[in-house]
């Protein structure tokens, strides 16, 4: 949301009030399009048996592929037949109140850059490739769409509250961190997992993290980290379950959580449905930088 971007050549772009810009996607270079190939590729095997079942029948529903940055528009298209959302260009991160204005009208905006060469393995900001390979597909899937629009009309009622740091875990352990139950186990459904491949095969199958039934009272306490793996993955039972749970007033829940302390990332607290208590060894023997 609204944080310092490294710069990239969209980031003097003209801009509309609502941040969007025009991609100019005939300017991208041979080198660009061929860099967005090579981490399609790494990551769809990466992801495979890893993803949940809905991302992976929506990237080919989508027509994702290893053939070029895509076009914003055309990917559009195609996903705006299947639950009304569409795809908007961006510079960089946009402030929260913009950022939300978007959900609540089904508009999920999108860095338009891709990352450089020396920057392939990690990079700190979102861009085309974490938001399109994380983001988008499970966009097409009409129940997360749902719940990301109830996401964004909640983010502006939020601010007016004072209560968006709350909101913004709820973000980052679901939107990006999040982890669903399927009949053949733990799978990944969150955009900061899927465009990871270290994360892809950390946060199912290293020791360390936890692993923690979903609580949306137990979520909105929890702190998180922005520059390494995470500590603690929250588990859903389905999309429908998460929806369910945030299909409410969260004034009720803000007011409840409010005189509540904070629960450290790595923490397990009386009341968790774990899944897996972590044994913490990567992080005891002193972690390293996340890779996106």
């Amino acid at each position: 949301m609204d944080t310092a971007f490294a710069k990239n050549r969209f980031s003097g772009a003209p801009r509309a009030a609502d941040f969007t810009i025009d991609q100019a996607w005939d300017t991208y270079s041979a080198a660009e399009h061929d860099r967005w190939d090579r981490l399609f590729r790494r990551q769809r095997e990466v992801t495979k048996g890893r993803a949940c079942a809905a991302a992976l029948e929506a990237m080919a529903a989508l027509e994702l592929s290893p053939s070029g940055i895509p076009h914003m528009g055309r990917l559009s298209d195609r996903l705006e037949k299947l639950t009304s959302w569409r795809i908007v260009p961006v510079a960089e991160l946009v402030p929260d109140e913009i950022f939300f204005e978007h959900l609540a009208n089904r508009r999920f905006p999108a860095g338009a850059f891709i990352r450089p060469e020396a920057e392939f393995d990690y990079l700190q900001e979102p861009d085309i490739f974490h938001d399109i390979f994380g983001h988008v597909p499970l966009l097409a899937n009409p129940v997360f769409a749902d719940f990301m629009q109830a996401y964004g009309k909640g983010g502006q009622r939020a601010m007016k509250l004072g209560q968006l740091h709350n909101l913004a875990r709820l973000y980052w352990y679901t939107v990006e961190f999040g982890l669903i139950q399927e009949t053949d186990g733990l799978r990944i459904y969150g955009a900061g997992i899927l465009s990871s491949p270290q994360e892809t095969v950390f946060a199912l199958e290293d020791a360390s993290p936890n692993r923690i039934g979903f609580d949306l009272k137990r979520l909105m306490r929890t702190k998180y980290i922005i520059d390494d793996f995470q500590q603690t993955y929250f588990v859903i039972d389905s999309f429908e379950a998460l929806l369910e749970a945030c299909y409410q007033d969260f004034g009720n829940v803000y007011a409840e959580v409010k005189g509540l302390p904070d629960v450290e990332a790595g923490e397990v607290v009386a009341g968790d449905c774990v899944v897996t208590r972590g044994s913490h060894a990567y992080f005891d023997a002193g972690g390293r930088s996340r890779k996106l």
